[in-house]
């Protein structure tokens, strides 16, 4: 386990602030530190799998205004094989495989509430194996994974 220190927590904040931020910025802002030390830092972040650096979408700016849990019952044998299948549809932001009540859960972009029933429907509902769907809308996100901050009971003290 890679070890995570309070400068490190705050570097990885401003690049989840803004992902360009150069190093020079990041040092300036933090404060006691060189921008070597901030690249240095940041390279051992990404090699240690810690942290990555990508772009985010925002689905609302390309129009997909609905998004939706979808929980998938199917049958036993073949959770892996369809969540697979699942994973490979651009609309579909994330997919895991569970317990308890459903097998699968899934997050689904879409233009509007019809695109959003024919995709569980007509795509997922006569995939062969699935048992079950339900549908439920998110009309508000408080806290987004794509937007995780390193939590501070992971930090150690200097």
């Amino acid at each position: 386990m890679t070890k995570i220190d309070a400068i490190d927590k705050k570097i990885s904040d401003l690049l989840i602030e803004d992902g360009r931020m150069s190093c020079s910025k990041i040092a300036e802002r933090i404060g006691k530190i060189s921008e070597r030390a901030v690249r240095y830092r940041i390279e051992r972040l990404i090699k240690n799998k810690i942290i990555s650096i990508h772009g985010n979408v925002n689905a609302e700016g390309l129009g997909l205004v609905v998004f939706a849990d979808v929980f998938i019952e199917v049958e036993p044998s073949l959770v892996f094989q369809i969540a697979k299948l699942l994973a490979e549809y651009e609309s579909v932001s994330y997919v895991a495989c569970s317990t308890g009540q459903n097998d699968i859960s899934i997050q689904v972009f879409a233009h509007d509430n019809n695109e959003l029933f024919s995709f569980v429907t007509d795509i997922i509902g006569k995939v062969p194996g699935v048992r079950k769907t339900h549908i439920s809308f998110v009309p508000l996100r408080i806290k987004d994974d794509h937007i995780w901050h390193i939590p501070s009971f992971c930090v150690q003290e200097e």
